[in-house]
């Protein structure tokens, strides 16, 4: 009796867990904390659709711990330490290379919403990174976005990535040796390979926004001149593009764009405005929903002609806004437009987007991905064709079914700061 009972538990509660790992939660499960992510060879594709199809049984999960690091400058401030662990899984097939995304996350807030400081009478928007006082006291929590990116060698062109991954192309306040060998001062915390023939493939996707269109942004990263490069283009080294941009020579031109069609997204819903038509100029939202307050983010076509978006024409001293149908948004007075101003959760329930959502084109738009926060993290699903058909060399080859270094990073509600797991390899199942 006692065994049939023990049974019966046993097989219960691994139901149970089973279960809740599919849809109803993220649950990082414990895992051998190994550096290599085997692909499965697949005959069956998952769906991608943020839901985990029974197939992805099959793959073996990789567990990750992508850690905030201290570069030494304050530039990952409130952030230094954090711990975003995570579990990714891989599948191929004769097309295309299929990953599975899912760490835990508790909170999903919207990305920098505007709000309406009554103190000030000005429209503003929430910070993109937690906030401190001279003594390092946190003064408000950040809106930042939720992001997942992933860094590849492209044609075992950059030398050091084999053995650093993510920052064979991350230079922090140290000296730099170029292509030439020649050591130079560091001038700028960019991404930029070491020389003018090393590339990068930089799969980044900004989870509140890229995801509305079901994509993950295909950049990459080149050597851009190199740290000595101080005109606006190059910016000291500043080697991160969009896929469809090639370098110019010598640098200091604009960098050319291959496809006049190409899209960069989402885009901001700002405008500059000034006060009373005459006074002082001021950021403010450029669209506005009247009848759908509280909005993550508004689409595209709610801007065009007989959308549901409406336009702000002009802004008074007081904050009023007026819409290009002549109707007005007054916030004073109105607690829904008001943020706490505190380090608690987002307060304001009128809340304006600050982005409006697009899909991207073109060669940014080589990766499929869909996503789910569920209340308690993130399920990401994504694929890529093995070979994308791009001539510019900006994607990483998988077709030949070599193993492939790569990092991966991890953002949590926040800018430029993330959590960084390099040194991992990809492998695939022959």
């Amino acid at each position: 009796m006692k065994t049939s009972i023990t049974l019966f538990l046993f097989v219960f509660f691994g139901l149970f867990f089973v279960h809740c790992t599919k849809n109803a939660q993220v649950v990082v499960p414990e895992t051998v904390n190994t550096s290599e992510l085997l692909s499965y060879k697949t005959t069956v594709a998952p769906t991608i659709d943020g839901t985990i199809d029974a197939i992805w049984d099959n793959a073996q999960k990789l567990a990750v711990s992508p850690t905030v690091p201290n570069p030494g400058n304050g530039l990952f401030a409130g952030y230094i330490d954090q711990v975003y662990p995570a579990t990714l899984r891989s599948m191929y097939d004769g097309q295309y290379i299929y990953f599975l995304a899912q760490w835990n996350d508790p909170s999903n807030n919207p990305v920098q919403p505007w709000y309406f400081n009554a103190i000030t009478k000005r429209w503003t928007q929430r910070g993109n990174a937690k906030a401190y006082d001279v003594n390092g006291i946190l003064t408000k929590e950040g809106m930042g976005q939720d992001q997942l990116a992933m860094l590849w060698n492209i044609d075992n062109s950059t030398a050091k990535f084999p053995t650093q991954t993510c920052y064979a192309s991350c230079h922090l306040f140290t000296p730099y040796r170029n292509f030439q060998g020649v050591m130079v001062p560091n001038k700028s915390a960019n991404h930029y390979t070491n020389g003018v023939n090393e590339k990068i493939d930089m799969w980044w996707c900004h989870l509140n926004k890229d995801l509305v269109s079901n994509q993950m942004d295909d950049q990459y990263q080149d050597w851009a001149g190199g740290p000595s490069v101080t005109d606006t283009v190059g910016g000291s080294g500043n080697g991160r593009h969009a896929d469809d941009l090639v370098p110019p020579s010598p640098f200091t031109t604009s960098y050319i764009n291959t496809n006049t069609n190409v899209s960069n997204g989402a885009f901001n819903n700002s405008q500059s405005l000034k006060l009373d038509g005459t006074g002082t100029s001021v950021n403010v939202p450029k669209w506005i929903m009247p009848s759908a307050t509280g909005k993550l983010y508004y689409s595209a076509s709610d801007t065009l002609a007989g959308g549901a978006a409406i336009k702000v024409k002009a802004v008074s001293s007081t904050g009023v806004l007026t819409l290009v149908d002549n109707t007005t948004i007054d916030p004073n007075g109105d607690a829904g437009y008001l943020d706490n101003e505190g380090t608690t959760a987002y307060a304001a329930k009128k809340y304006i987007p600050s982005f409006i959502a697009a899909p991207l084109t073109a060669g940014r738009a080589d990766i499929t991905a869909v996503g789910i926060y569920t209340g308690s993290g993130w399920v990401v699903e994504y694929k890529r064709l093995l070979k994308t058909p791009g001539t510019l060399k900006q994607d990483v080859d998988f077709s030949s079914l070599e193993d492939q270094p790569f990092g991966v990073a991890i953002f949590n509600s926040s800018n430029y700061q993330h959590g960084i797991q390099p040194n991992l390899l990809l492998k695939f199942q022959k």
